[in-house]
């Protein structure tokens, strides 16, 4: 079976909100509705992580889950103070049968549920050509010309922008790898910003799909405006 992870335990002070981000009405319903509601529909995902803060726990039951009836959810998880303390409380509950896992920023809600099973169809493809590669991503290419910064004297060196690319979510990976990744990461106090950067530190490979730019994190105000455009322009959600 796969698992899907979502992660929406952040404070969203950014957007400043009397509540969390991830529960921002968007098009007229909580951003993480929208979130759910694509791994809800993914044909290859067959069960749902839901991580939230301590005090969202019993409003996300209700208002989120049993609302919409996402019937996939079957773990509701108190999150962490960052990202990877989210991601590493989800996976001590991972069930034995789990084959891949998909983690996901809830408030990343302009993805869709072919987008979802095509990372984990890939990986599979992937892994079969070369069995060190063990996650796949969606990442997005730079369209601005891209410096690097050495800050020792402030100069700038300038990158060609076709080799890079912003690292989104869906990140997709083999279960064993993921849970012996944070593992890695808990024992040698290794912190990172995404999932990747983690199995990458294993020596794993970790390839990438090209993915939209629409697939933005809603942090700020303009975020949740342009969300609102896409939404209305693409007529998704």
């Amino acid at each position: 079976m796969n698992l899907g992870i979502i992660t929406a335990a952040g404070k969203g002070t950014r957007l400043r909100a009397d509540i969390n981000k991830q529960f921002i009405k968007l098009c007229g319903k909580p951003i993480l509705a929208h979130t759910v509601n694509v791994f809800q529909k993914s044909k290859l995902v067959d069960e749902i992580f839901i991580l939230v803060p301590a005090e969202y726990i019993e409003y996300t039951k209700k208002n989120i889950i049993n609302k919409f009836g996402f019937d996939k959810v079957t773990r509701l998880i108190i999150g962490g103070e960052t990202r990877q303390e989210t991601v590493s409380n989800a996976l001590k509950f991972i069930p034995d049968k789990c084959e891949m896992i998909s983690v996901h920023d809830g408030v990343r809600p302009l993805i869709y549920s072919a987008d979802v099973d095509l990372l984990f169809k890939k990986l599979l493809q992937f892994n079969k050509e070369d069995k060190n590669v063990k996650g796949v991503i969606l990442a997005a290419p730079a369209y601005e010309t891209i410096k690097q910064i050495d800050f020792s004297d402030g100069c700038i060196k300038t990158i060609p922008r076709e080799t890079v690319y912003h690292a989104q979510t869906p990140q997709t990976f083999f279960k064993d790898v993921l849970i012996e990744a944070y593992d890695y990461a808990e024992k040698d106090n290794t912190p990172a910003t995404d999932d990747a950067m983690l199995v990458e530190k294993l020596g794993y490979k970790v390839k990438i799909i090209k993915g939209n730019h629409e697939n933005i994190k809603i942090t700020t105000p303009i975020d949740l405006f342009l969300a609102e455009l896409i939404i209305s322009k693409n007529g998704i959600h």
